[in-house]
């Protein structure tokens, strides 16, 4: 058997240059092959310009205790979903801003596939095939404009800065050959070092194959493009000065502060 080599690949500005990279020793490897430490660069969002997303889905509601703790007594039948722009990401360490007037604004720790290859009406069985690989998201809502909590409007997803990605994206593989796979993860968000949220990927109610094989049975996936697959329960508001780490066992662990507008 081919032994896999694990890569963990960011998108980073060095000296004012833009740049793919690396994990290398605890190091980014930049590809022109200088090495430079994980405080010396500014992160971007780990999209390759090459395939970047033409479509971002992100799921509402996709566990059942997230569900119940926003008092739905019965989880969805089918996947909740909206569409969301690009414009909403940033990257590791970088500041989401919150509107002074907001009472409730919280975090939502997601895993976010990247898909691989274009996927039209996949089946479940071969859905893993067309996964690139997986990042960390964090998909902050603000509840005070919120109207539908089934079809999230522009103003409570789609914010610039509302959506920190990163730092990493990881090959499918490395995630693929995990006891589970992706399907056996650990979620955690901290905020001020405070575990506030703690949840697996096993509990989702669409596991990643169903998601593939439910979205391109009616629209193409293109290489780039992103699911966000929902947050476990535990989610609390997060005020100006605070910092979040929301952590996706072998994914990775993405930071970010909160900015008063």
């Amino acid at each position: 058997m081919t032994q896999h080599h694990a890569y963990k690949h960011a998108r980073v500005v060095y000296q004012g240059h833009t740049f793919d990279a690396t994990e290398q020793d605890g190091q980014l490897r930049l590809a022109d092959g200088r090495l430079v430490a994980f405080d010396q660069v500014q992160w971007l969002p780990p999209l390759a310009p090459v395939a970047r997303p033409r479509t971002v889905i992100a799921l509402g509601l996709n566990y059942a205790d997230h569900a119940k703790e926003l008092a739905f007594k019965e989880p969805p039948k089918e996947p909740l979903a909206f569409v969301k722009g690009e414009a909403s990401f940033i990257g590791h360490q970088q500041l989401t801003l919150r509107p002074a007037e907001v009472t409730y604004m919280h975090y939502e720790c997601e895993l976010a596939v990247v898909i691989g290859r274009t996927a039209r009406r996949v089946k479940k069985e071969d859905a893993y095939d067309y996964v690139r690989g997986y990042t960390v998201a964090n998909d902050y809502a603000i509840r005070d404009y919120l109207e539908n909590w089934y079809r999230p409007n522009l103003r409570v997803k789609n914010r610039d800065t509302c959506t920190p990605i990163g730092p990493w994206r990881v090959d499918a593989a490395d995630i693929h050959q995990r006891p589970g796979g992706a399907m056996n993860l650990a979620l955690q968000t901290t905020v001020n070092g405070q575990v506030t949220q703690q949840g697996n990927t096993r509990d989702m109610i669409f596991d990643v194959a169903t998601l593939i094989a439910y979205f391109s049975s009616f629209m193409t996936l293109s290489p780039g493009d992103l699911i966000l697959t929902g947050t476990p329960d535990g989610v609390v508001d997060c005020q100006p000065g605070d910092r979040i780490v929301t952590t996706i066992e072998g994914v990775g662990a993405l930071e970010n502060e909160i900015a008063l507008i």
